[in-house]
């Protein structure tokens, strides 16, 4: 390639080079799978996100990671099909529709429902376009060909098919259940859509008198305003203190409703009192007993969260002016004799941030049990869904062993309405793909079904299903891996499951892999009231998307947390330039090689034969962690062979072929440097997408594009272990030269005498093969390397692994200085040792700070203590 070493910038400049990358690689339709022929097909699907806005991290994240996989997987020679798409996000987006309207002084009732929707598409397209640009930011590799929608016309059938055959089975149906609620929003939340937070809250203590008038019973709530819907109260039928008051009446204080005194396995004995009131219409458990036990339910509040006509002279307040007014009442009365604050756990709304209320509510629900235990089995044959890291399939098997029925409608008007019809005049039900021929009859369900029933259905509606003679169905389905975080697990990668086996009767994906959250550089969770979140745009305009990708994938190991540092990024940012300005080197020396010319044939020198040996290692052990999810390690060893071997090591003693006068060794090195980088660009190319076409692009190769070129394939016969050995010495020598001149103020450009006394006759053959490298690097006025050396006085020495080195330095710097300056620096190094071990001795400290903090502490105690150790040792080596 003629003029290579114009062709790249001299400086990286990420904007500039991520830019045009993308338009190119979707224009030529690289990442569109193919559908047909001998490839073997490999399939994820994107866990869709909601239509709703900005991407935030912890999607960055999770794409990465599978664009990471689809990436390797297409070079690998897959028929990779990486299908995206989007959620219709039914409370979030009406949620955003509806405060749109507000701003414009109307309702959605004002629009009525078809208008509504139309807003609610027109707001899907605007910020679906957004969405694709963040992808398009991030460089993932999708299959827009393909691209899915959770409410087009296809997965609606899917939908509606899952719907009517569920139903038919029995295992939907209409009925009575406790559900989350959200009175702002007036519509029932699944629990992934509860946001738990610790709130200061009050145990009210009452005494509810017995109706014979011999005494009374003690019980206690965190939300007195529904005793009002008391219908019993409870105590553990083995607690001694009670047995005698087990089926006696006790009259409700206020509402004079008169409830018995029943016994029940589900009350502790130990916490408070031991007896428990019992409001079967506002709280879960308490539904749960009074179906045992066939108790009454009494709704006191209405959808809005006020006070209905069970609660009294307290109906139409708010539930919580409710509280406050019937507590005074009760303290009046002599009821209510014990206020204690309590800390404790309440759940609130993610969409409008109210208090989520427990709430008896007539409602749609997919019978658990059946779907669960099909998913139970799976795990029990060989043919399972392997999870990684393989502890959350514990956690998973744990939620579906204790399951229970799935509300599965919502109070919208975005969304899947459900397929259900009532007649106007009997109020039969019908439920149907269609609306009964005689439709003036009848009445659809005004209610939507739950987002998640349709994203459950993700991985095969996305495929053509119910048509399971689609091409993609029959080709892409099951799918090869899911990528998604340990927090939906339950309420989406389950689901996933259970509904995969119910209408395919396959596992819908072989693998689960499972990352955490990511959280600020303290560890807390990102969100708006803490102002901690960080935006992956801001990111990739500062440092680009490949700094922040190689993060996201190195930053933590499968299944934990990731912690977000600014400087980590920056740090990757660095390591592009470094991968750039290597690259440019090579370019600027290839002397307009071409990829034809490529040869290894040729005479190779030490550091030839010892990189092509690494390289061949490092894509045997890529190939292997990426298979098995590693990221983290792939971009620890990309890294370390990149900067180290690459850069630091090979392309410095690639100089000296290159700059010397053997045309031969300057081909033969050439070869080597191009081929190294090709294969190198390509193993780092599945997480660093951007930079490595760029430089692929620039160097001899073979192809359109980097995405489409062959994954490296390791070759034995480019593997020499003598060469490694070499190298391994010669390294440690230069190194120990190198730190030696440092520590003694000596600059690298005066040669001082070096003396090698080897341990034996290999090993002196080893640095006699080296020598020319040894008089490059270690600079030496004179270089003797014997096996029985005697080692001239006043020098400093270096005890290597099977040599020890001499550097005579008593004429080059004054030793009195020299003692008195490292004395100085020995007495600044008490000092910093005894301030940090101070600091790590108070115990407040230890417990107080966040733990990083603690372990950057101990991490400097470690390396100050080593420093002296080192400082100490040459005082006496120079004294001596």
């Amino acid at each position: 390639m003629a003029n290579q070493e114009t062709a790249m910038p001299t400086k990286y400049d990420p904007k500039d080079t991520e830019a045009k990358w993308y338009p190119f690689w979707t224009d030529g339709e690289f990442f569109k799978a193919e559908g047909e022929g001998d490839k073997e097909p490999y399939t994820i699907v994107i866990p869709p996100p909601n239509v709703t806005g900005r991407l935030h991290l912890g999607h960055a994240w999770d794409t990465t990671l599978q664009d990471i996989t689809s990436r390797a997987k297409r070079m690998q020679g897959y028929d990779m099909l990486w299908l995206p798409g989007m959620d219709h996000a039914g409370i979030a987006t009406q949620a955003k529709v509806e405060g749109k309207l507000k701003e414009e002084g109307k309702s959605r009732y004002d629009l009525g429902r078809e208008k509504f929707l139309e807003k609610s598409w027109e707001w899907k397209e605007e910020y679906a376009d957004f969405i694709r640009q963040q992808w398009a930011k991030l460089g993932l590799s999708l299959d827009y060909s393909r691209e899915r929608f959770t409410l087009d016309d296809g997965l609606s059938k899917a939908v509606r098919e899952v719907f009517v055959t569920l139903y038919n089975k029995g295992l939907i149906y209409r009925g009575e259940y406790i559900i989350n609620w959200d009175p702002a929003t007036q519509t029932a939340l699944s629990d992934i859509e509860v946001e738990y937070k610790d709130v200061q809250g009050h145990f009210y203590h009452m005494k509810y008198p017995l109706k014979d008038g011999s005494g009374h019973i003690e019980v206690a709530t965190t939300r007195p305003e529904t005793m009002l819907g008391d219908t019993a109260v409870a105590v553990h039928p083995d607690d001694e203190r009670y047995q005698h008051l087990i089926g006696k009446t006790v009259v409700l204080p206020v509402v004079g409703r008169e409830m018995e005194i029943i016994a029940d396995d589900y009350v502790d004995m130990e916490f408070g009192s031991g007896a428990v009131k019992i409001t079967p219409a506002h709280d879960p458990n308490d539904f749960e007993m009074g179906n045992r036990h066939e108790l009454e339910r009494v709704l006191v509040m209405d959808e809005g969260g006020k006070m209905n006509e069970n609660a009294g002279k307290y109906q139409g307040l708010d539930r919580f002016e409710c509280r406050k007014k019937l507590v005074k009442d009760l303290q009046e009365e002599g009821i209510l004799f014990k206020i204690e604050e309590h800390m404790h756990s309440v759940g609130h709304s993610e969409r409008s941030g109210a208090v989520v209320e427990p709430y008896l509510s007539t409602q749609w629900f997919v019978k658990m049990k059946p779907l669960a235990e099909q998913a139970i089995q799976l795990q029990k044959q060989e043919g399972k869904v392997n999870f990684v890291p393989d502890r959350f399939e514990k956690t998973y098997l744990h939620w579906l062993e204790n399951i229970r029925d799935w509300c599965i409608s919502r109070q919208l008007w975005w969304g899947h309405r459900v397929p259900a019809w009532y007649h106007k005049e009997t109020g039969e039900i019908y439920v149907g793909h269609e609306a009964p021929k005689d439709a003036q009859n009848w009445e659809q369900d005004e209610d939507v079904l739950d987002t998640w029933f349709s994203s459950a259905l993700w991985p095969f509606s996305t495929m053509g299903w119910p048509d399971t003679n689609s091409s993609d169905f029959q080709r892409f389905y099951p799918t090869n891996v899911l990528v998604t975080g340990y927090d939906i697990i339950f309420f989406w990668v389950s689901r996933m499951i259970f509904q995969g086996l119910e209408f395919t009767g396959k596992r819908p994906f072989n693998d689960v892999l499972i990352h955490g959250l990511v959280r600020d550089a303290d560890g807390r969770k990102m969100s708006k009231s803490l102002g901690n979140g960080v935006d992956p745009m801001d990111v990739i305009e500062k440092y680009g998307a490949d700094a922040l990708r190689f993060f996201l994938a190195t930053g933590t190991t499968p299944g934990n947390d990731l912690r977000f540092h600014w400087e980590k990024v920056e740090a990757n940012w660095n390591f592009a330039n470094k991968i750039w300005n290597a690259s440019r080197f090579a370019l600027m020396n290839m002397g307009g090689l071409s990829y034809e010319e490529i040869n290894l044939d040729g005479e190779k020198t030490i550091a030839d034969r010892w990189i092509l040996t690494r390289l061949q290692e490092t894509i045997k052990d890529v190939t292997r962690l990426m298979d098995s999810y590693e990221f983290g390690e792939v971009g620890r060893l990309l890294y370390n062979f990149i900067w180290d071997d690459v850069c630091d090591w090979y392309i410095e003693m690639a100089k000296l072929p290159l700059y010397g006068e053997d045309e031969n060794a300057k081909k033969t090195t050439r070869s080597v440097l191009a081929y190294v980088l090709d294969h190198t660009m390509r193993l780092l190319h599945p997480i660093m997408p951007f930079i490595t076409e760029e430089i692929w692009q620039h160097l001899p190769h073979s192809g359109e594009s980097i995405t489409t070129a062959a994954w490296p394939e390791a070759k034995d016969e480019y593997i020499d272990s003598e060469s490694v050995k070499d190298m391994e010495l010669l390294k440690s020598v230069i190194r120990s030269v190198r730190n030696t001149r440092a520590e003694m103020n000596v600059a690298p450009s005066k040669p001082i005498d070096l003396q090698i006394n080897a341990a034996d006759q290999n090993v002196l053959t080893q640095l006699e093969r080296g020598r020319s490298y040894l008089e490059h690097f270690c600079n030496p006025e004179k270089l003797i390397v014997k096996t029985d050396l005697d080692a001239s006085e006043k020098s400093v020495s270096q005890v290597l692994t099977g040599a020890t080195l001499y550097m005579p330095l008593a004429g080059l710097i004054d030793l009195d200085e020299e003692v008195a300056r490292l004395e100085k620096e020995k007495e600044k190094l008490n000092k910093e040792v005894e301030r940090v071990q101070k600091k790590l001795s108070n115990e407040g400290f230890v417990k107080k700070a966040p733990e990083h903090v603690v372990e950057e502490e101990k991490q400097k105690e470690k390396d100050y203590l080593e420093k002296r150790e080192k400082v100490t040792a040459r005082i006496k080596e120079l004294k001596a």
